[in-house]
């Protein structure tokens, strides 16, 4: 029976960089919008790869394949993600994570159930994956093995959101965003807002706003282009980067999301914004980790600094509720992974298990046509002499040499079968073994 091309040597392999192995700045550099999308897959099939898909979010840019050789493909990824930085292979290296098979599943799990991100539990993430899969879709770069992970990862998502709280931290603290900023100025309608970085927490604390009514949305970001994409994405204004004062200057609530690792706005530039401002009142939002904002700005009269923990004391989220339901969606993501592989596995199976019914049918075809009209008592006989006959031979041949196989075929047998030593009178390798053509009177 053929069984050594069965299962399938298909293996998931992951190559990316977060912000936890990048710096905000290679990230940008990589970061793809949604038209350049189709460029990039085009590239990806022409260097090599077939069954794979490109996610671009604002913390991670990674590539997600199902390959036969694991080595090759990543080293296809890592030299796609180095090519949109602008860099070579070996200088983007220290920022990369590669990872293969579990590894691999169980991290894009975690990011579809929104736990890799800068701040758990946001909302945008599965939505990007799923565009991503759609772009994979439209170019054909997708199969069944992503098909089969994408579809449990998002199952993983929608556990996650249906069964802990996770997914209200986010949306309690841009609750408490607007309140705050409704607590300094007052009714929306006449106030705006410019968000600086391209974070998904800075865009979810934008829309907010903009649902309570905040007429003027300005974005900028250290890239132009980026920036131009979120306006167009968002519906909103556009600003270059090289005006920021004048935009911070006519903004009543400044939003960062740069996750640079430094500081973005410093007191000496904002108490400059704050006088041409003629003191009136800014609310800031710092939502980067770390953050955007120097310290020192919440000390200047007009300024009203709040990061991410200040907001979540507003909306009265204790750490503790938070770490359970993040340990919650973690014991999903788990149970997650463990199904897949089990499914996974399961499948791989499949051919083997086709294979061994064929085999079995064929033997009993021939045996029909040898014998048509026989006696089914004894067509049944011989149907059992046949099928037996090879396995026979071959445990009796493997005991004769003490091929320490032997045993493990023999407990495999058993597993297999479902019997043990009480069903049978002796072992298997003492079983007289039947002449292929015993009691067919020839």
């Amino acid at each position: 029976m053929p069984g050594s091309g069965a299962r399938s040597s298909s293996e998931l392999v992951l190559v990316g960089v977060n912000h936890r192995s990048s710096s905000g700045a290679v990230r940008d550099l990589i970061c793809t919008e949604e038209t350049e999308v189709p460029g990039v897959l085009a590239r990806l099939q022409a260097g090599g790869l077939s069954e794979f898909f490109w996610l671009s979010t604002c913390d991670r840019v990674e590539v997600l394949a199902a390959s036969c050789d694991p080595v090759r493909t990543a080293a296809i990824a890592a030299g796609a993600l180095a090519e949109r930085a602008g860099m070579t292979a070996q200088a983007l290296a220290p920022e990369l994570y590669t990872l293969t098979g579990g590894d691999a599943v169980r991290h894009l799990f975690a990011v579809a159930c929104s736990l890799d991100s800068q701040v758990v539990g946001e909302p945008h993430v599965l939505g990007q994956i799923k565009a991503a899969h759609r772009a994979a879709v439209a170019a054909h770069t997708t199969g069944p093995e992503l098909e089969a992970v994408l579809q449990a990862a998002y199952a993983a998502a929608k556990r996650v959101r249906t069964e802990t709280a996770i997914a209200e931290r986010p949306v309690s603290i841009a609750a408490a965003a607007v309140q705050t900023a409704r607590d300094i100025h007052g009714e929306l309608d006449r106030s705006s807002c410019l968000l600086i970085g391209l974070g998904d927490m800075g865009e979810l604390m934008a829309e907010a706003l903009r649902e309570a009514g905040l007429p003027r949305l300005t974005v900028t970001s250290r890239v132009d282009r980026r920036a131009e994409a979120a306006a167009r994405r968002l519906g909103c204004h556009y600003s270059p980067v090289a005006d920021l004062d004048a935009a911070l200057q006519s903004a009543d609530i400044v939003v960062t999301a740069a996750g640079l690792g430094r500081y973005i706005l410093s007191a000496d530039q904002m108490d400059a914004v704050i006088r041409k401002r003629r003191r009136r009142p800014v609310f800031l939002i710092d939502t980067a980790i770390p953050g955007d904002i120097d310290p020192a700005v919440g000390g200047l009269e007009g300024a009203f600094v709040y990061d991410l923990a200040d907001l979540e004391r507003v909306a009265l989220e204790g750490r503790a509720t938070r770490e359970a339901a993040a340990a919650a969606a973690w014991a999903i993501v788990d149970q997650a992974v463990a199904g897949f592989a089990r499914g996974r596995a399961e499948r791989a199976a499949v051919p083997a298990v086709a294979a061994l019914r064929g085999h079995f049918e064929a033997v009993r075809t021939r045996l029909l046509a040898e014998h048509p009209g026989g006696d089914p008592a004894e067509a049944t006989r011989l149907l059992v002499n046949r099928l037996l006959h090879q396995p026979s031979q071959v445990l009796r041949a493997m005991a004769a040499a003490h091929d320490m196989e032997q045993v493990e075929a023999e407990r495999l047998l058993r597993r297999l079968f479902r019997f043990d030593e009480s069903d049978t009178t002796e072992r298997i390798e003492a079983v007289p073994v039947p002449g292929p053509f015993e009691g067919e009177g020839r």
